[in-house]
């Protein structure tokens, strides 16, 4: 299926874009594929460049509030200047990879709610910009991401929803300034004593990081906390892990002595597989972590860091005021979490 929407023109009698995705699924790290049709206006026009970039909302925590707003995380130039005459069509072919820490915006064939992903095309015609509207992007899990989806399902858990935060994750290398965490309602089996579990992916072409979190519930007369456990595993080795015996191991071990380790939780992580983070706050020790140690607040709006190759930038940065982005972001809204998936 192909995408095509309409970008607006610059200006009456301007140039117009329109942007067709001949892939609008993708696997993160993967190659978006597609062209951008320029057509003339009512006179020549000097294009400075054609760029790509690739948005999402995100939730960002300021003071004792948090915001959410559209950030940019991937920008890229398919085209440098060139001369476009009255009435001109011209087409730009482009290919490009997005990152490996792209949020998943489908989970079991289902739109995953609270995640959404769209490519905006930017056209720069005498310094005016135009950023246009956007198209959507279905990003799709990784073979080994799907493993642990399939696993929380098998052990009857329903998905609450997605939210994607502002932050960084504690001894995990990340690339963008934020995350993004999955949340699940757990089955009966650990429902009197779990409030709810999160499942936070970070890939890179080497591996896999997953990241727990589950929110305990307090006793009467003993706080809730939360508990993490970190597995650090190669492609390779997550696709023969058993995830379900991993993430019901360590979840029976919490529910039972409000913490888990590495005996108790059949060895999380085991070395066969990858590295397991047995420090305190992580996987093992008491279950309890100290928040500002777990996620560190991210940059500001406007602000960008460099990510890969010359000429990609990516990072957090407040989107500009389109009409059409705000509708396209309040869509997935709609979904609704739970069910069969």
């Amino acid at each position: 299926m192909v995408f095509k929407r309409m970008l607006g023109a610059l200006g009456i009698g301007g140039p117009s874009v329109d942007t067709v995705l001949a892939t609008p699924r993708v696997l993160p790290g993967g190659t978006l594929i597609g062209e951008v049709r320029i057509k003339g206006g009512d006179a020549g026009s000097e294009i400075e460049y054609v760029a790509l970039g690739l948005v999402s909302r995100v939730e960002a925590e300021a003071g004792d509030g948090e915001h959410t707003g559209i950030a940019e995380f991937f920008h890229s130039r398919v085209s440098g200047a060139f001369h476009l005459g009255a009435g001109e069509s011209r087409t730009i072919p482009f290919q490009i990879t997005i990152p490996w820490e792209t949020p998943i915006t489908e989970f079991g064939g289902r739109p995953a709610r609270g995640a959404a992903v769209g490519v905006r095309t930017e056209l720069s015609v005498a310094r005016a910009v135009d950023k246009g509207d956007l198209d959507p992007v279905t990003v799709v899990p990784l073979p080994a991401q799907e493993r642990v989806l399939q696993a929380f399902a098998r052990l009857g858990f329903d998905v609450k929803g997605s939210d994607i935060e502002v932050g960084r994750l504690h001894g995990v290398q990340q690339h963008l300034p934020f995350f993004q965490e999955i949340e699940f309602h757990p089955p009966g089996r650990w429902a009197g004593r779990v409030n709810e579990v999160e499942l936070t992916f970070v890939a890179d072409p080497g591996g896999l990081a997953v990241v727990l979190e589950a929110d305990k519930r307090g006793g009467l007369f003993t706080p809730g906390h939360d508990s993490f456990g970190r597995f650090q595993v190669t492609h390779e080795h997550a696709m023969r892990m058993d995830w379900a015996a991993e993430i019901s191991g360590w979840l029976d071990a919490l529910a039972q002595h409000g913490h888990a380790t590495a005996h108790d939780a059949h060895h999380l992580g085991d070395h066969r597989y990858g590295h397991r983070d047995d420090h305190h706050g992580h996987y093992g020790g008491h279950g309890e972590y100290d928040d500002d140690h777990h996620r560190h607040g991210g940059p500001g709006w406007g602000t960008v860091a460099a990510v890969g190759a010359a000429g990609v930038v990516g990072g957090l940065v407040a989107a500009e005021a389109i009409d059409e982005i705000g509708d396209f972001f309040e869509g997935d809204e709609s979904e609704e979490g739970g069910g069969d998936w």
